[in-house]
């Protein structure tokens, strides 16, 4: 055998004891390498579910957060709700009622205008033109008020309502029902549905019942 040939066989030796090598499990103290493998795949496992558990708790605290803001954004948004609703109450109500004052400075002179038209002498043809010219001064103001939500109460034959009127005199009254206003001394004024002053009136009351006497000496 040539010293070639003897190579050749050496090196197929070698590569058949580094197969048989190969295909043997070798046992490090103890454990194999599927042991090995097994632990390793454990505790990547382990840090897997570790890692899960991390991220879950930041997730239920973001969403606890979430829940917070969203709390707080609604309650801010019903409060800030609450308060658009009252200022446009209250802008309502100060366009409807910003004339009461004024108002209120106007009635005594349509009282004193219906006053005189109360006395005037009718049956006098000099004072005719002047009583014509204060009814229609008076028609003009009470329309002008009305324009701008003022109207007169004026309850006469009406039953007597507390709320709008003021009883200033019960009088007996067989022609109509007790508590039937059957004078307004005074007109009552609303604005807007509010009133700002009430009518003075007098109403009727109900006779009192008479008991019938015994004759005793029958």
């Amino acid at each position: 055998m040539s010293s070639e040939e003897q190579k050749v066989q050496a090196e197929k030796q070698v590569e058949a004891q580094s197969v048989t090598e190969a295909e043997v499990q070798p046992v490090v103290e103890g454990v194999t390498a599927e042991e090995v493998a097994v632990e390793e795949a454990t505790v990547e496992v382990d840090e897997s579910v570790a890692r899960i558990a991390a991220l879950e708790a930041e997730l239920a605290k973001a969403t606890a957060s979430a829940a917070e803001f969203k709390d707080a954004a609604l309650r801010a948004k019903a409060d800030a709700d609450n308060i658009r609703r009252r200022a446009a109450i209250d802008v309502d109500k100060a366009k409807k009622f910003a004339l009461e004052k004024f108002a209120n400075e106007l009635l005594p002179v349509i009282d004193n205008m219906e006053r005189g038209l109360q006395h005037a002498d009718k049956t006098n043809e000099a004072l005719l033109p002047l009583i014509e010219g204060i009814e229609l001064t008076a028609k003009s103001l009470e329309s002008a008020l009305e324009k701008f939500g003022v109207k007169s109460v004026n309850p006469e034959g009406e039953k007597f309502n507390p709320e709008l009127h003021q009883a200033m005199s019960m009088i007996e009254n067989p022609d109509v029902e007790p508590n039937t206003v059957i004078t307004v001394m005074q007109k009552g004024y609303e604005l807007n549905g509010r009133l700002i002053r009430p009518a003075m009136v007098m109403i009727s009351k109900a006779a009192p019942a008479v008991t019938p006497t015994i004759d005793t000496q029958a």
